[in-house]
């Protein structure tokens, strides 16, 4: 069988492994086998990845005496929607999926993200696998449980924690992935060093040519270290009510930027991160809580690996100041309509701030709007 590593995320009787390795599709079937139930399953991923790795997994599986369907659904933040929902729980009660057996989720984060939800809810309850395909959805969403889709009002305001069975990182999938794609997971891969690792992001700032060249050994340390980071914080807080807050560095700022270009091609989720977290440093430097050059710092690398840093790099325009702030105040975090923000001391010292005051942020808004 393909070596991997194994990562392990500690949660009791939901507890399950992060398996990461060069090769792991072609090993699926085996793989998954054990965490099946009666056999049959459902795989849900979208067109590109059908168009590329489809066969691959199909052929794994039915290696292993496991049938599968397919689900194909269109690429993009846009099918993360009320009306992809209906369909795909229509389409998996069409192919006899029952209680006992199971969907794996073959794709990038939209794809976990929203198979992962009709898992959780159709039969009132199914077990999933994840199988992510890209860079963000192997070191973020595809570990932790975090399962929905986006509402008008903002980003995944509609879902339920739900956790995998089992996670399977093929770092060889990594490889047929367009550079922009490439870029955008990697802002959620510096978001680790940025909120509690200051070691690992001095180590990004060494290799980041090496990840972007979608070199073996540092994706796989960048993976598993990332990886690792993730499985303790949602050990500790499943349920995001304390700890795993963290992990929304610059997703405050982010998922307002993404409402705002209307979900759409023009500004990626991870690329709206990367604004999103040199505003968190640069808000946070002009609250006084750290020095300015870090934002600077922080910038200069996210650029180094061909991410946007700056609001007036997203095509098209953006909502005025203040309808970014209303979208903010959908925010998960918001408590009573009051603002939670990811803030930082420094890098790897990020703390959770409630209540910002919503002035001083729409002040920030307001001069950061213009260009750098």
């Amino acid at each position: 069988m393909t070596e991997h590593l194994t990562v392990p995320v500690q949660l009791g009787a939901r507890s399950y492994d992060i398996l990461i390795g060069d090769g792991l599709l072609a090993a699926a079937g085996k793989l998954i086998r054990p965490k099946l139930g009666r056999g049959l399953t459902a795989i849900v991923t979208d067109e590109n990845v059908a168009r590329h790795h489809l066969a691959a997994l199909q052929a794994s599986l039915a290696a292993s005496g496991i049938e599968s369907k397919a689900i194909i659904l269109p690429p993009g933040e846009k099918t993360k929607s009320y009306e992809k929902l209906a369909f795909l729980c229509d389409r998996l009660l069409e192919a006899g999926i029952e209680r006992k057996d199971s969907i794996i989720a073959f794709g990038g984060g939209v794809i976990g993200d929203l198979a992962g939800f009709a898992a959780a809810i159709l039969r009132r309850g199914i077990n999933f696998i994840q199988i992510p395909t890209t860079l963000l959805s192997q070191v973020d969403s595809s570990v932790g449980g975090k399962t929905g889709i986006n509402s008008p009002f903002g980003k995944n305001l509609v879902g339920a924690f739900h956790q995998p069975v089992l996670v399977l990182a093929d770092i060889g999938l990594l490889r047929s992935l367009p550079p922009r794609q490439l870029a955008a997971g990697y802002a959620e891969v510096a978001k680790y060093g940025l909120l509690g690792d200051a070691p690992f992001f001095t180590w990004l700032e060494t290799h980041v040519k090496s990840i972007m060249a979608n070199d073996a050994s540092a994706i796989t340390q960048a993976v598993r270290t990332s990886c690792e980071a993730k499985a303790r914080i949602v050990a500790e807080d499943e349920t995001e009510t304390g700890v795993r807050a963290l992990l929304n560095l610059g997703h405050t700022f982010g998922h307002a930027l993404e409402a705002g270009a209307g979900y759409s091609d023009r500004l990626l989720h991870g690329e709206a991160v990367s604004i999103g977290m040199v505003q968190a440093f640069r808000f946070s430097a002009r609250q006084g809580l750290c020095a300015a050059e870090l934002a600077d710092r922080v910038a200069a690398h996210l650029a180094s690996a061909g991410l946007p840093t700056h609001m007036s790099q997203v095509p098209g325009s953006l909502p005025p100041p203040a309808a970014l702030l209303d979208l903010m105040k959908q925010d998960k975090k918001a408590v009573q309509g009051k603002l939670t923000f990811i803030l930082v001391e420094g890098i790897g010292e990020a703390f959770i701030a409630r209540d910002v005051n919503s002035q001083d942020v729409l002040a920030f808004l307001e001069e950061d709007c213009k260009a750098p």
